[in-house]
């Protein structure tokens, strides 16, 4: 066919609108920016390494599939997938795969808290009862009396926002064998109904140490879920929607995932110390019904997303806040987000959660783990890296020193699975050999 020159201009112009439309706002297309892994520092001969290496992983049934996106200057350097997304039906991984992140959710809910810090409404050093005077008479669990009664005492000082955002406050999860963690158990705390509820529960629950003088894993983060909505006005997912998911073009990122959309929901598996997969049933799922919003939605371990979409949040915080000329955040709020704000009495190597260790030269900022010294640490990684993961494994990890983001999204409950943010970073840096 062929077309006059006034038709072919007519062609071209529309071309150029369709693309220039296309690039004005992250919500459509999403293309991810790619570029040859040479052009940002990579050897594509050792990259071969880390292609290998995950195929391993899943040749060896360590993980029914992986999906795995490494960035670098903001440009995709790979974009993966590996293995199945359901071993049943055979279905393979697909890079739009949906996954449930759980503690990948905190990092996220740490950024909402940032976004409410930069409008003035907390700031480090207020007490929490500031905002939830329910906590206003908190007391400190000092072991059993003679009858197996518990001991309690006011706190040296009330607990404080930033003890808050950094699982120095007192509080727990309800998973460890303390005498605190089976009173949470037993209040169900994390299935109280709605984050009010889980507000009135915990306030009759004494804290388990005193606030700042141990790091342990809590539902701190759930505490800031309920803090978004009060501060904010608006509940939690609309909040994270209309404030971070929308501005940043996270399409597939929630609390729920809509009916025609969990088809591509990977296939959620839990297995045992002897390597034995099976289903995970409905639940270990804050929400067993994935596809209607939670009464409680929970800022700890909520939601659901991809990998594209959890590498352009990260990328946000990378870049310093903004991402294709959106800014959510400032980069000094960033900063702080990411900084370690633990005393060095608290990185001993005694505190941690699953994999991660707090250790000399590993602290913890606002929801994230910090490598404030690498080298101290044992790590590969560039000075700064921020990371966490999540119970199915899940894990990303952001390097500023060397302008990197790295997301991992898998399928595994339980078991001893591999450390996959040590071990994938030793494959990545192997194969960086430039600037």
């Amino acid at each position: 066919m062929r077309l006059h020159v006034g038709s072919r201009l007519t062609l071209i112009r529309l071309l150029i609108l369709l693309t220039l439309s296309g690039m004005s706002s992250p919500a459509f297309g999403q293309a991810l920016p790619a570029t040859k892994p040479a052009e940002l520092g990579f050897s594509p001969e050792r990259l071969q390494r880390l292609d290998a290496a995950m195929q391993q992983k899943v040749d060896d049934k360590q993980f029914a599939g992986i999906v795995t996106l490494l960035a670098r200057h903001g440009k995709v350097v790979e974009f993966k997938t590996y293995g199945k997304r359901d071993l049943a039906s055979g279905a393979p991984m697909e890079k739009d795969a949906i996954f449930r992140i759980y503690s990948m959710t905190k990092p996220v809910t740490g950024a909402a808290m940032m976004l409410l810090y930069e409008e003035g409404k907390w700031q480090p050093d207020d007490p929490i009862s500031k905002y939830i005077p329910e906590f206003a008479n908190l007391k400190v669990f000092k072991g059993v009396d003679d009858s197996g009664q518990p001991i309690l005492a006011d706190p040296v000082h009330p607990p404080t926002m930033l003890q808050l955002m950094t699982h120095t406050a007192g509080f727990t999860y309800g998973f460890g064998n303390t005498v605190v963690d089976k009173m949470y158990h037993d209040q169900d705390v994390l299935h109280a109904g709605s984050l009010q509820a889980m507000i009135d529960k915990l306030a009759k629950l004494p804290l388990l140490y005193e606030p700042g003088t141990r790091w342990v894993y809590s539902l701190s983060v759930d505490i800031q879920g309920y803090l978004v909505e009060k501060l904010s006005g608006k509940p939690l997912p609309d909040f994270m929607r209309e404030r971070i998911f929308e501005p940043l073009g996270m399409k597939d990122t929630g609390f729920s995932v809509p009916k025609e959309k969990m088809d591509r929901l990977a296939t959620l598996y839990r297995v045992s110390d002897k390597n034995e997969w099976t289903p995970a049933t409905p639940e270990n799922d804050l929400a067993p019904d994935l596809t209607k919003p939670p009464a409680q939605p929970s800022g700890g371990g909520g939601l659901l997303s991809t990998a594209q979409d959890y590498f352009r949040f990260a990328q946000m915080l990378l870049n310093g806040g903004q991402l294709d000329g959106v800014r959510l955040l400032a980069p000094p709020t960033v900063r702080l987000m990411s900084s370690n704000h633990l005393p060095e009495k608290l990185m001993t190597g005694e505190f941690g959660i699953g994999l991660q260790h707090i250790r000399p030269g590993m602290g913890f900022g606002f929801d994230v783990a910090v490598f404030c010294d690498p080298a101290q640490a044992v790590d590969i990684t560039g000075k700064g890296t921020y990371l966490w993961d999540g119970a199915a494994s899940t894990w990303f990890w952001i390097d500023p020193t060397d302008d990197m983001v790295f997301v991992g999204m898998v399928q595994r409950m339980g078991g001893h699975g591999p450390n996959m943010q040590t071990f994938s970073r030793a494959m990545v840096f192997q194969a960086l050999v430039g600037q």
